[in-house]
């Protein structure tokens, strides 16, 4: 074999043989939780492209999966679009994230919320960026992850597990699932070797993040006018 062969990583640190893990080429962002970490290319979440979290339902720990690199990314705005309910600030407040650097917007119509997550994404101003969505088409897909690769934002999608069937241009695809004190997470797509056995990632107790006594889809009640869109992100997105 050709010694290039055996160490592709020394021709371009993009490349790797597929019975390895991947040196993502950007050193990702720690992730808060060293086991999750050691097992992310680059060693932690990977900035400027699209990662899916694919969970049963909303409100299983995801958000407290991601406070650790929340917490370290503000005061930079996160902008959160279209989340299934209501942020609570004392919680934020709790795993020591800046409730202020949080930019929540509801938007009622798919093609506006992928809009305003694109042009979070391309703006350069933002720390991170939370999109929830249940369908995404695949050319939907592909605008969001050139968007973010045009920044050096997180960026996470929020799908239902179903959408692990699924094609998708995301370079990491995790799939979480609720567990005693954590969450169990699926690797369902990451660069280098495939890793079948769910790894479990304890979370901290915390506060109820999310509003119990807010419905799942609160459209009709907290949403804004689309003529209300453009200024909204444009509010969220300039320092």
């Amino acid at each position: 074999m050709n010694p290039a062969l055996a160490h592709p990583e020394r021709i371009h640190p993009a490349l790797w043989r597929a019975s390895q893990r991947a040196q993502a080429g950007a050193v990702g962002i720690e992730t808060g939780h060293p086991a999750l970490s050691a097992e992310l290319p680059g060693g932690g979440w990977p900035p400027s492209c699209l990662v899916e979290l694919l969970t049963q339902q909303p409100g299983i720990g995801e958000l407290r999966l991601l406070a650790p690199v929340l917490a370290r990314l503000a005061p930079k705005p996160i902008v959160v679009v279209q989340a299934p309910h209501r942020l609570q600030p004392a919680a934020l407040a709790y795993w020591g994230v800046d409730p202020a650097a949080f930019v929540s917007l509801r938007i009622p119509r798919t093609a506006d919320a992928l809009w305003a997550a694109e042009q979070a994404l391309r703006a350069g101003t933002c720390g991170a960026v939370l999109l929830w969505q249940h369908v995404v088409r695949s050319d939907a897909l592909r605008r969001l992850n050139l968007a973010a690769q045009a920044g050096s934002a997180l960026f996470f999608l929020l799908r239902p597990a179903a959408a692990a069937r699924d094609a998708s241009p995301a370079p990491l695809r995790l799939a979480l699932a609720p567990a005693r004190d954590g969450v169990e997470v699926t690797f369902v797509k990451r660069r280098g070797a495939q890793r079948d056995e769910p790894l479990f990632v304890p979370l901290s107790p915390s506060p109820i993040l999310l509003d119990r006594h807010g419905s799942l889809d609160r459209r009709a009640s907290a949403a804004p006018h689309s003529r209300n869109v453009r200024p909204a992100v444009a509010s969220a997105i300039v320092e």
